[in-house]
């Protein structure tokens, strides 16, 4: 039996990665791979229209994503968010990624949170090869979390979260005579956020920052017959400024840098012996520390594995906020490079964001996509119901 469904699976992927199918052997890239890249997607709007900066950002419901130790930091006692982003929209309309995430107070000091990750890859007919139908199948995938955040001083926090990963792209079907499985995968983030308040002339403001070290676990694999791939295990750090221009208007500024802490592929010869890098295939602790050295560019091919994101954040009266930001990658490791815009409101209840993507190189699979994120603060809830 003969499937389309890892193919299209594959395409789909890597379209949504922006990472070239097909390449001349004169091409400059060099794109880094892995298995449930799902995972590195934005999934809330504020973070968004910030050019995906937001690992130093003031705190919200949504950190769980970018930084857990943010939540220590958070005001309120609870709180629960959603969003949604229709993925490929202007060439399928049934692919999707959707996100629950919530946190709990247990005290002035400890914060435990959750989210679901879900990512919908629509619907895929399965056919043998005669081009006859056998099986229709929706491929999903899901992550499932949870985090504890300790403040450990006025200004420092800290965080760590556990994860499943789950990925099921074929429906256990036959793919080149090949038996196939469900993919899943244990990981674990360590973060750490730092706060304080500054004095700039008459005016006040407030530095951050945080780093994050995300999905450091298993490898996945589909099959019982190829080595397993590695998840994104991924380095942000970053900085945020913020000004209090007067009473009612704060103006802030983020930077994020980020770097997948994964193999970088080789350069082979036509003998398939290593010219130039490393060998990709090595344990996920030796990955790590490897990812920092073993492009076969060198030095300077490590750096452009670095990708940036800058984001401008406006808020009026902490009710509303106006957001642009900027994304850049090297053209050698994606050239994906976009400029983001949103707003946010701010009620007695409930906070509501979205976001806008224009994309300066690459069609981009949330090109032209309004997405939505709400959020709902228990604090709120409970003093609308006792009014």
């Amino acid at each position: 039996m003969k499937s389309k469904a890892l193919t299209i699976s594959i395409l789909l992927i890597l379209f949504a990665l922006n990472i070239p199918v097909m390449a001349q052997e004169d091409d400059p890239y060099n794109v880094i791979q892995t298995a449930v890249p799902f995972l590195s997607i934005a999934p809330d709007s504020r973070a968004g229209a910030l050019g995906d900066a937001g690992v130093a950002t003031s705190p919200d419901i949504f950190s769980m994503h970018w930084n857990p130790a943010k939540y220590a930091f958070i005001d309120g006692n609870g709180g629960f968010g959603m969003s949604y982003s229709p993925w490929l929209r202007a060439l399928v309309p049934d692919i999707n990624l959707a996100y629950l995430t919530g946190y709990y107070r247990l005290d002035s000091r400890q914060v435990f949170a959750g989210s679901l990750m879900y990512s919908s890859l629509g619907e895929i007919q399965f056919t043998n090869d005669y081009g006859e139908y056998q099986n229709t199948f929706n491929p999903n995938e899901f992550s499932v979390d949870l985090a504890y955040s300790r403040l450990f001083s006025q200004h420092w926090s800290g965080g760590v979260a556990l994860r499943f990963i789950y990925s099921n792209i074929t429906g256990g079907m036959l793919v080149g005579g090949t038996e196939t499985k469900a993919g899943t995968a244990y990981a674990a983030d360590a973060s750490a956020y730092y706060t304080n308040d500054l004095k700039l002339g008459s005016k006040t403001g407030k530095i951050s920052a945080g780093l994050n070290l995300s999905n450091i676990g298993s490898k996945m694999s589909y099959t019982s017959d190829v080595d397993p791939d590695f998840i994104p295990i991924n380095l942000r750090l970053g900085s945020t400024f913020s000004v209090d221009l007067d009473k009612y208007n704060i103006i802030s500024v983020s930077f994020d840098l980020n770097k997948l802490l994964v193999p970088t592929p080789p350069e082979y010869n036509e003998d398939e012996e290593i010219i130039a890098g490393r060998d990709p295939n090595v344990s996920v602790p030796v990955a790590i520390f490897q990812s920092f050295y073993d492009a076969p560019g060198g030095f300077s091919e490590e750096m452009k594995e670095f990708t940036q994101s800058v984001g401008v954040e406006y808020w009026y009266n902490q009710q509303f906020a106006i957001r642009a930001g900027y994304f850049n990658e090297s053209q050698m490791k994606g050239n994906k490079k976009y400029f983001t815009v949103g707003a946010g409101f701010r009620l007695s209840v409930f906070s509501l964001d979205f976001s806008y993507l224009m994309p300066f190189t690459q069609n981009n699979p949330l090109a032209r996509t309004l997405r939505f994120s709400l959020g709902f603060e228990f604090d709120s809830l409970r003093n609308l119901s006792q009014k």
